[in-house]
Order: C-alpha cells, then sequence, then structure tokens
C-alpha cells in the first residue's frame, strides 16, 4: 500500500482511485462529488488510502468526548481493504484517535465481521 500522506493535488493515485471514490459516491445521498473530496485530501481534511486493488479515503472527526478516525468512502477489492485497516488504525492511533468508524452500505457489517467492528447506529435520511 501507497503512503496516505503523499499530496494528492493533482493526476496520479487520485485519478486511478476515482472509479472507486466515484462508486462509494452513489451511497453518499449527494452531501459530496468527487472534487470535493478530491480538495480536502489536497489540504490535508481527509486521507487517500490507496492500494493496488482498492482504496480508502478517510477523515478525523473531532466529537465532545471522542477523537475517531472515519472511513468516509471506500472500494475496490474487499480483502485489500480489510488488510488495509490495521494501517489505517495505526495511524488513526498515532494522531489521537481513540476509535474508528465506517461509514457505508449495510454489507460492511457482515464484510468486517471478525475484525472487531460492530454494528453501532442505523442513518435515517429524509430529502426537504
Amino acid at each position: 500500500m501507497a503512503g496516505h500522506r503523499q499530496s494528492f493535488r493533482g493526476g496520479g493515485v487520485i485519478d486511478r482511485c476515482r472509479p472507486w471514490i466515484e462508486a462509494a459516491l452513489e451511497y453518499c445521498g449527494g452531501t459530496y462529488a468527487f472534487e470535493d473530496v478530491q480538495e480536502r485530501i489536497a489540504d490535508g481534511r481527509m486521507q487517500l488510502w490507496p492500494a493496488d486493488d482498492a482504496c480508502a479515503v478517510t477523515e478525523i472527526s473531532v466529537y465532545p468526548r471522542r477523537t475517531i478516525l472515519t472511513c468516509v468512502f471506500a472500494g475496490g477489492n474487499m480483502d485489500t481493504l480489510k488488510k488495509m485497516a490495521p494501517a489505517m488504525e495505526a495511524w488513526g492511533r498515532s494522531q489521537g484517535c481513540d476509535g474508528t468508524e465506517i461509514y457505508g452500505r449495510r454489507g460492511w457489517v457482515r464484510a468486517l465481521h471478525g475484525l472487531g467492528y460492530r454494528e453501532s447506529s442505523v442513518a435515517v435520511r429524509k430529502e426537504l
């Protein structure tokens, strides 16, 4: 896995990961476009975790009582994504995070069974 701390200001790795990110964006309810994610990765608000056949995008979520590494988007080979989790978790710990969470489809619960993740909430959304 390539380092997530690289600068992705133009082309290269982010473009290679674009299909996986855009596929994940289909499930975010229109809250982000690819360009928004690209900008946040470039300025450091989000982190890109690229692999040859998958990628993940994280951000640090600071709550009043916890700091959580949030996996906002992920796509590609599920086995690769599972193998990436320990490195992402270790990096999160090094940044002061005391937990991690993943936003995604319910299938993530089944996919991450056995890795210490559990379902903790369900998002319900209505367009206004």
